[in-house]
């Protein structure tokens, strides 16, 4: 026990600063004109700086509401690909629907020799049990070699002695692959749900499909370039390094991983905002914006969470802002940016105890509510006491049935009915997904009214279902064991 209090109050080794923004930054072409033909969205320009462009058209997004569509959504685009899957989770479950998802990825790769499947998924959540995601998705590797491509992304923190002595689950708070991209063809759905039956069913999330080569273009090349560093799996069930990888990440020197691994993605980037800056200085007719934010902490790359405290910070007076989180545990920046910076109106919505995945769980797992609940407390009566609490509020979201996992913000610039800009991806703006695990989301900004118009239904599907919330966290009881482990560990969940 004194050996895993020692391990997690340990912080991650620091990450040099030559990160994506520092490539950005250095960049010859840096816009600051802001979005053609749409002039009210001039003080979103900053993102420009910032993050790579995709112009498109309002039109080429679709909105998903329910899980169920999620997955016919999924089915049936796996069954009418051509050229390129690529799906990117946490981890594939082993259950019905699972299985058949697998058999339509089978019948498309018999069906289309030139068909390539590449899966991303976590080593230690990918491998847990006997029955796992890796045992799922053996026989397609068997059968199609060279049209299929596995691989399991290895946290370089996982290493030594911790990694013979970390019993499965426990390992996995060290870090993880979150990352959820779902391609097919020159489509990419972007989301923050797993690719398993609750997410199929009855666990709410957010998901946005969106058609636009170079956007897929470039999710395809990001996510092959975070293959490159994961562990390969090969039809004998072996994993070894990628055949353009030289350092296994939990051998070796650990910084050496960690900036060759850098280095990659950071390149690419770099590369995918100079040719996109041009590609956006030519396009005249885009209603709509689409900036694809990384963040990858483990391997020094803080992106996502620098553009996402920057609106945070930028919010003008008369604005508004709804966040959303499946669990919430903001980092400690996040609520000080709200606090101190943000001058929207704001409407915090996530999971109340019932609709909490971890809700009922065996062992010190089934505390994770409650301490979800004293973050939450903590942070209104810390409101509270600056006196901005009549400016932030928060909501508590339960459906019978149902869990909840939905994150992402929806911004209201003033005097605007409807949001024009949204985030939507994995990240749950919690401290593992700043420093632990692999995440990406799109910020999304649009002057197209019937985008704008789908974009509020979905905020509005979501807090439909939720109740104001500050009386119930402030009365609802926390056992002081909780209280003691999230001292310790609130950086993990």
């Amino acid at each position: 026990m004194l050996y895993l209090r020692r391990l997690f109050s340990q912080e991650l080794s620091p990450a040099a600063q030559t990160d994506i923004l520092g490539c950005l930054q250095q960049a010859p072409h840096l816009l600051t004109n802001g979005f053609a033909g749409a002039p009210a969205l001039e003080s979103l320009s900053w993102l420009h700086n910032l993050a790579p462009c995709f112009p498109l058209r309002g039109e080429q997004i679709h909105v998903i509401h329910e899980p169920q569509h999620f997955y016919d959504t999924l089915v049936q685009r796996i069954a009418k690909a051509k050229k390129r899957i690529v799906l990117a989770s946490l981890y594939l479950g082993t259950g019905q629907l699972e299985n058949a998802m697998v058999q339509t990825l089978r019948h498309s790769l018999q069906a289309q020799s030139s068909l390539r499947l590449n899966v991303l998924l976590d080593f230690t959540r990918g491998t847990r049990g006997e029955l796992n995601s890796k045992t799922m998705l053996l026989p397609l590797l068997r059968e199609f070699k060279e049209q299929v491509q596995l691989s399991l992304y290895h946290t370089p923190d996982l290493r030594g002695m911790t990694k013979r002595l970390m019993p499965p689950r426990w390992n996995e708070l060290l870090g993880l692959q979150h990352m959820k991209v779902y391609l097919f063809d020159d489509a990419v759905i972007i989301s923050g749900a797993n690719l398993s039956n609750d997410y199929f069913t009855n666990r709410q999330d957010r998901y946005i499909l969106i058609e636009d080569k170079p956007l897929a273009d470039f999710y395809a090349q990001f996510i092959e370039r975070v293959q490159e560093f994961s562990l390969a799996v090969s039809p004998d069930a072996t994993e070894g390094l990628h055949r353009n990888w030289s350092i296994l990440p939990y051998e070796g020197t650990k910084q050496q991983f960690i900036e060759q691994a850098r280095k990659r993605i950071s390149d690419f980037v770099q590369e995918t905002y100079q040719r996109q800056s041009q590609v956006r200085e030519q396009q005249t007719q885009a209603d709509t914006w689409v900036f694809p934010l990384l963040e990858m902490g483990q391997i020094g790359i803080h992106h996502d969470s620098v553009v996402t405290k920057r609106l945070l910070s930028s919010c003008i007076a008369g604005s508004r802002l709804k966040l959303a989180t499946g669990y919430f545990n903001l980092t400690q920046d996040y609520m000080d940016t709200i606090t101190h910076k943000c001058l929207a109106q704001c409407s915090i919505l996530m999971a109340h105890p019932n609709a909490n995945g971890f809700q009922g769980a065996k062992g010190p797992a089934g505390g994770i509510p409650a301490a979800y609940t004293l973050i939450a407390k903590s942070f209104y009566e810390s409101l509270v006491r600056r006196k901005q609490n009549h400016r932030v509020n928060f909501f508590e979201y339960e459906k019978p049935g149902w869990t909840y996992h939905a994150k992402g913000l929806w911004y209201y610039l003033p005097e605007a009915r409807l949001p024009n800009l949204t985030l939507i991806g994995s990240s749950n703006f919690g401290e593992r997904s700043v420093n632990r695990d692999l995440e990406t989301q799109v910020c999304l900004v649009t002057s197209n009214t019937d985008l704008s118009q789908r974009l509020q239904a979905e905020a509005d599907r979501l807090y439909d279902l939720s109740q104001t919330a500050e009386r119930e966290i402030v009365k609802r009881v926390v056992p002081r064991w909780v209280q003691a482990v999230v001292r310790i560990f609130r950086n993990f969940f």
